[in-house]
């Protein structure tokens, strides 16, 4: 999941009411600076068309934030394939909030996902930094990776409707032969259906990924004029930042890496190692759920498995009717406790769900499913689900064996047992086993020689990217590590001070944490 999903509950819109209008569009050409792959000069050079961000906006928050006055927002060109650099190019969206004092350079981010708007992010970051030394010293710069949002084209499998009525239909509950060969003939549909609806189809799903991702962020680099790359990456953008890392090491000036996703792990492995995270905050959630005045799950947390499983698995065959004419599915009501778990913002709104659903009322664990899917009140969802697909299937070799599969399920539902559905573990298939183009990439051990001092950030009960990914990045990466002593996914400019402290610290002037640094 991305840093980008972990969002208030309730979100007002805040627009900035002093703009006289948009800006006018500025061209910038500050490159080609630093090393140039071979053939790829005309990228690395190109210039930069800076202006208004609202054409850019793809979703509602886009449009409440992308309004705010600091923004520019500017299309990156890349190769489609980076082995034909004078073939077909595609284009990226950027979005830049300048420097207000001595200027280091670009600071890049990505939010996570796979999926997830890097534009979005940063202007929601804006705030955060706008008065310390970041925003004094960097110039704060998110873009969308190749297929996501403002980037062009889009990744698209799914309409929204296709998409409600997926979520209605519990598929991964049922583990019966009917229900197996149910599920993969879906997944071989999604499948079909994004190589048709995406433009220019397998050549896009083939160079959707990670490795293709690193190589646009040095095109960035390049033409945002900064000879050393600064940068920082939540959950999924750790595995941005250690590939640019083995690819690039002589262009990085800094690395943050928060929230990591284990660079060795297989599908199978890091589904059990995120069932293990989810599991953990469920049980810290029931202990606080436990004390409160009034629990859903009862006074006694070490009956709130139990409890949890007696609420939502009635919904697997008399799903709750909405006001607005919708079901809360079985698969809804759980999505909506992991959405919860990323955060403890979210803890007091699971409670009130899970208490209407006492009452045969849904309306707030729908919220929270709708939050994690990124569906809006207009019924339009986002392509982060997409995306995500897309880019793990390109990223993984695909998981054929149905034994392994099974195997994992079982493993998955002893590690977070408030999931278990209590009906039969399915070993059926995923969209990657019937995916159109093969792999690019595998799990493996980073390597990158002369890399300089990084920093990976590791929270001791991350949900959905467990602490002790944290530690083998750093190992492998020989990164500084600090760790953080909560319940949440990734921390970093969300209001730790400790945390925050460090963190700039090091991207401002290359302080490192001491060995063994906590928060």
């Amino acid at each position: 999941m991305s840093a980008s999903g972990l969002l208030a509950f309730t979100l007002a819109a805040c627009t900035s009411g002093g703009q006289a209008g948009p800006p006018s569009p500025q061209t910038e050409s500050l490159g080609p600076v630093g090393p140039v792959p071979n053939g790829l000069d005309k990228f690395y050079s190109q210039s930069l068309t800076w202006g208004d961000c609202a054409p850019y906006a793809t979703s509602a928050d886009a449009r409440s934030s992308f309004g705010e006055k600091d923004l520019q927002c500017a299309r990156l060109t890349v190769p489609l394939d980076y082995t034909k650099p004078t073939g077909t190019t595609i284009t990226l969206g950027l979005l830049r909030r300048k420097a207000t004092g001595d200027r280091i350079g670009s600071l890049v981010i990505n939010p996570g996902g796979p999926g997830a708007s890097g534009m979005e992010s940063a202007a929601g970051l804006v705030p955060q930094i706008a008065g310390n030394a970041l925003g004094q010293r960097f110039d704060l710069v998110g873009f969308d990776p190749r297929g996501i949002g403002a980037s062009q084209p889009e990744v698209k499998c799914l309409t929204d409707a296709e998409r409600d009525q997926q979520r209605t239909e519990n598929l991964d509950t049922d583990g019966t032969p009917a229900g197996v060969a149910k599920e993969e003939a879906e997944q071989k549909d999604f499948a079909a259906k994004c190589a048709q609806r995406t433009q220019y189809g397998d050549a896009m799903l083939a160079n959707i990924g990670t490795r293709d991702v690193a190589k646009d962020m040095d095109v960035m680099r390049s033409a945002l004029g900064d000879k050393k790359l600064t940068y920082l990456g939540y959950s999924y953008g750790t595995r941005i930042g250690s590939t640019y890392a083995e690819d690039f090491p002589g262009n990085v000036r800094a690395l943050v890496l928060d929230g990591a996703v284990d660079p060795q792990q297989d599908a199978v492995q890091s589904l059990v190692a995120q069932g293990q995270g989810f599991g953990k905050a469920f049980d810290q959630f029931a202990t606080w759920c436990a004390a409160q005045q009034a629990c859903a799950l009862g006074s006694d947390a070490g009956a709130a498995v139990k409890n949890f499983q007696n609420l939502v698995r009635p919904l697997i065959d008399f799903p709750v009717q909405l006001a607005d004419g919708r079901k809360l599915s079985y698969d809804d009501a759980s999505i909506a406790a992991v959405q919860a778990l990323y955060q403890q913002q979210l803890w007091q709104p699971l409670n009130t769900g899970l208490t209407e659903l006492t009452r045969q009322r849904g309306e707030t664990l729908m919220k929270l499913a709708d939050l994690y899917n990124e569906r809006d009140g207009q019924g339009h969802y986002a392509t982060t689900q997409d995306v995500f697909t897309a880019v793990r299937c390109v990223d993984d070799p695909p998981v054929t064996d149905q034994k392994v599969i099974l195997q994992g399920q079982k493993e998955y539902e002893q590690a977070a047992p408030f999931l278990n559905d209590g009906r039969a573990p399915s070993d059926a298939r995923d969209a990657c086993a019937f995916w159109p183009v093969p792999n690019t990439t595998k799990p493996h051990e980073p390597n990158a020689p002369g890399l300089p001092p990084t920093l990976v950030i590791s929270t001791t009960n991350d949900p959905a990217t467990p602490y002790q990914a944290g530690v083998n990045l750093a190992k492998a990466l020989k990164s500084s590590l600090l760790t953080f002593n909560g319940t949440q996914h990734t921390v970093f400019l969300q209001g730790n001070a400790c945390v925050d402290k460090a963190g700039t610290d090091y991207l401002v002037d290359g302080t490192l944490p001491a060995v063994g640094a906590r928060c």
